[in-house]
């Protein structure tokens, strides 16, 4: 759709709503509102007619809707409702400070058009919901991460971070272009390119010590995240397929998406679990180890060696502490 499709729209939609503001509106009134000739409103009017709105009009006097025609408020069923609480409960453990409070203002105005029964519903559900987080997926100090990254990522404008990558003993100052955001394994991310890295690189939020706005603007034009994320499973992966014993399996849930599980299925007391992974060396040999005494490789023999090399690496270890 065209600018002057999408123009065209918006004061059409702009005029029903000045028609519902008062009894009758002059022709002359609303060309001179939208700077458009008295040609262009009677055309618009026409169509609002064709879409079924019953307009009246009445020459050297003006339009009016018909007496009881209104545009229906936004309503929602209870059902709608119901998701409304799932999801406040959700902003409030998975979003930082700032953006769950305009998220809580956004909700006090849903709230404010619901029907007394969809009311009553969702207080009712309010206090029965509760979603356990413990751990602190933001950091204190930077409130606000969210907020300003969408900022950044919508005005295309710089970022600078202070940042404490895993294990470093130092933080870093980074100047970054924001990409997009995303969530994996619980933690919110901002892919980005950084000016200090001159690549791109994804960076926690709750690693984020201090976040400030900047007026430089993008110095590239940037692909969406998706984009990227996609491009990141298309690399070379390897498949891996294993065998866990049921009991035990049930326990491995809760990460195995973020080692490249891809299905499974029960073969009597097992189940056996197909990967597909980038990482065999490092990730889901590591993952494997944890539940190792339960569980069987059955491809590739080179996913075997790396594991016995970790094991026998861990024996050693141990050995040695053991002597010391």
């Amino acid at each position: 759709m065209d600018n002057d499709s999408l123009n065209r729209f918006d004061r059409i939609v702009a005029i029903l709503i000045h028609l519902q503001s008062g009894s009758v509106v002059k022709a002359q009134d609303m060309a001179d509102r939208f700077q458009v000739s008295l040609r262009t409103i009677y055309r618009d009017i026409r169509s609002l007619e064709a879409a079924g709105v019953p307009v009246s009009g009445e020459s050297g006097i003006g339009y009016s809707l018909v007496e009881g025609y209104r545009l229906p408020p936004v309503m929602f069923t209870r059902e709608e409702a119901s998701t409304f609480v799932a999801a406040e409960k959700l902003m409030q453990k998975f979003s930082d400070k700032t953006l769950g409070t305009y998220y809580e203002s956004a909700m006090y105005k849903i709230k404010s058009v619901l029907k007394g029964n969809a009311k009553e519903h969702i207080e009712a559900l309010e206090s029965q919901v509760w979603i356990n987080s413990p751990e602190e997926r933001f950091n204190k100090n930077t409130p606000n991460a969210l907020n300003i990254l969408m900022e950044s990522i919508s005005a295309k404008t710089q970022v600078q971070l202070q940042y404490q990558a895993p294990y470093a003993e130092e933080s870093t100052i980074r100047v970054i272009e924001p990409v997009g955001l995303f969530n994996e394994s619980n933690y919110w991310y901002v892919l980005a390119y950084c000016h200090v890295r001159r690549d791109y690189r994804q960076f926690r939020i709750d690693r984020m010590l201090e976040i400030k706005r900047t007026n430089l603007a993008f110095t590239r034009v940037h692909s969406n995240v998706q984009d990227f994320k996609t491009k990141e499973r298309g690399d070379v992966k390897v498949k891996v397929v294993i065998s866990v014993n049921k009991d035990i399996a049930r326990h491995t849930h809760i990460n195995r998406n973020y080692y490249g599980f891809v299905s499974e299925k029960v073969l009597g007391d097992t189940i056996e679990m197909t990967f597909l992974t980038s990482d065999c060396q490092q990730g889901l040999a590591r993952w494997y180890m944890m539940f190792g005494d339960s569980a069987e490789i059955l491809e590739p023999e080179s996913f075997r060696m790396t594991v016995l090399d970790l094991v026998e690496k861990t024996k050693n270890k141990l050995a040695y502490s053991v002597v010391a």
